[in-house]
């Protein structure tokens, strides 16, 4: 992704009250430990040498300090199976990942649904995708979409309102939070 850009996307995320993210393969970065990022990061072509990948990581460890904060946002995610069950770094890296996300879930703004692949075809199979609300109605929400050839805003209203009743009809063929973090915790223990 280029740099500028994903500044943009840092500061909208900084300013956003809410984080509404489909995940159809990696996990949302929010919720990355560095090992996962890190091995996802050797795993990309051409994306730089150990000191630029650490530095990435860096960011986006920072990033997530604001899950923690006093002030958090509200981050609903809904992560395709195929995100738990993909072994990024190993077995051990993985399963601290998966962990992660259990407890991160555990946060009474944080919500984690998986859509189980027995929930078949739905509205999100061409990717991920997340909008991003804020607090001063002025600020439109918007959705972010990121792909190896860049990023795209899109602020129009039709675009946010089918993204948002996207992510309405993945939260309705998802697991429920408890049964998610239940599927979590099953495949963090079958891993070897």
């Amino acid at each position: 992704m280029e740099p500028h850009r994903f500044q943009v996307y840092v500061g909208l995320e900084t300013e956003a009250a809410f984080i509404h993210e489909y995940s159809a393969e990696l996990m949302p970065g929010l919720l990355q430990t560095a090992e996962y990022y890190r091995a996802f990061m050797r795993a990309t072509p051409a994306i730089g040498n150990d000191d630029e990948i650490e530095r990435k990581v860096a960011v986006r460890m920072t990033r997530q300090e604001r899950l923690r904060s006093d002030e958090p946002p509200t981050l609903w995610t809904v992560l395709n199976e195929a995100v738990i069950r993909r072994v990024v770094g190993g077995a051990e890296t993985m399963r601290a990942q998966l962990r992660h996300v259990a407890e991160m879930a555990e946060l009474s703004h944080v919500s984690v649904q998986v859509l189980p692949f027995r929930a078949g075809a739905h509205p999100a199979m061409d990717g991920s995708f997340i909008v991003l609300g804020f607090p001063e109605p002025a600020d439109p929400d918007v959705v972010y979409l990121e792909s190896q050839g860049g990023s795209l805003y899109l602020e129009e209203t039709p675009h946010v309102t089918r993204y948002t009743l996207m992510f309405d009809h993945l939260i309705a063929k998802a697991l429920d939070p408890d049964e998610s973090r239940r599927l979590i915790a099953q495949v963090a223990d079958e891993l070897t």
